[in-house]
């Protein structure tokens, strides 16, 4: 019957980087579709994504496989028959919920099947068995269902011919018409998104081309109020050199104004200087005018004595 598609979802890819075995490398540049595939015919479940035509996820699950929430969107498992670790990030806790409960269901469900196909081996190699006849194709063996590449072959008696079994190879890449429809539907998804993001583009080219422009204007806007505060600068500076000539003039003419009242207080002083000088000089021609008389009168009347000459010219001067 093939592989069926029993649950999918969308999310990033990851794998580890096979050299620091720390790193996450994307193996897809957007979301992609991550499925769920049982094949009914081998009994095991796979988890395949796809990028186009190329398998990004190609991952048997196995009985002692983990899967490991590390992030309320991401989570990862090891595959070692890949020898590597894959990532899936997606867009919600919900979705990762959803997609690590899958997980869990179908781990133990290739537990299960697992053990069935033991206990089947088991049956098959009983000697009862090998000595019937007919056309028995040997059982799953646990290599089959973590997804090897060998292929089944029947066991064969003498008398029966063999027949052809289908081989692993061309299971993950020629499913079955549902598959197929089912990648079908996703291309078409894929080419309509497509579309979509050539449109965005075509837009969004448009809107740098118009945002570019106001960009422009805004620009030449800008340097024009730059200029124009520049000039208020300039101006700004201007009247505070201004203003601060005006301040010391103001100080200069106070300054002047202080020392012209000094001036003039010293001109009055000196007009009063002055005029006691004049007062002096009529006493002193008063007094000299008054001398020369006394000595006239001396010279007049020498028989006035001195002390009477000497009282006189004090009664003159006062």
């Amino acid at each position: 019957m093939g592989e069926q598609p029993i649950f999918s979802t969308r999310a990033h890819v990851f794998q580890i980087d096979p050299n620091t075995k720390k790193n996450w490398v994307p193996t897809s540049k957007h979301a992609v579709t991550v499925s769920y595939f049982y094949d009914s015919t081998r009994n095991v479940y796979r988890i395949i994504s796809l990028d186009g035509s190329k398998a990004i996820i190609n991952s048997t699950i196995t009985p002692n496989m983990t899967f490991t929430k590390t992030s309320q969107k991401f989570g990862q498992w090891a595959d070692s028959r890949a020898n590597t670790v894959y990532g899936l990030g997606f867009s919600s806790e919900h979705h990762l919920s959803k997609f690590a409960e899958k997980f869990q269901e179908f781990k133990e469900a290739a537990r299960l099947a697992k053990e069935k196909s033991q206990e089947k081996m088991e049956l098959t190699s009983t000697p009862s068995q090998e000595s019937a006849g007919g056309d028995l194709q040997s059982p799953l063996t646990p290599e089959s269902i973590n997804g090897t590449d060998d292929e089944r072959t029947p066991d064969v008696t003498q008398n029966s011919e063999p027949r052809a079994e289908p081989t692993q190879n061309a299971l993950p890449f020629s499913h079955s018409s549902a598959i197929s429809k089912h990648w079908e539907a996703e291309l078409a998804t894929l080419k309509g998104n497509n579309a979509k993001l050539t449109a965005a583009l075509l837009e969004s080219t448009a809107n740098v081309k118009q945002w570019k422009q106001q960009l422009a204007a805004y620009q030449e806007e800008a340097e024009r109020l730059h200029k124009r505060v520049t000039e208020l600068e300039c101006v700004s500076s201007q009247a505070n050199a201004v203003h601060t000539h005006k301040t010391e003039l103001n100080q200069t003419i106070q300054e002047l104004e202080e020392t012209l009242k000094e001036k003039e207080e010293e001109i009055e002083r000196l007009k009063q200087e002055i005029d006691n000088a004049r007062e002096l000089q009529e006493q002193r021609d008063s007094l000299t005018q008054k001398l020369q008389t006394k000595k006239k009168f001396t010279k007049l009347h020498p028989s006035l004595s001195l002390w009477k000459i000497s009282s006189t010219i004090i009664d003159l001067m006062f």
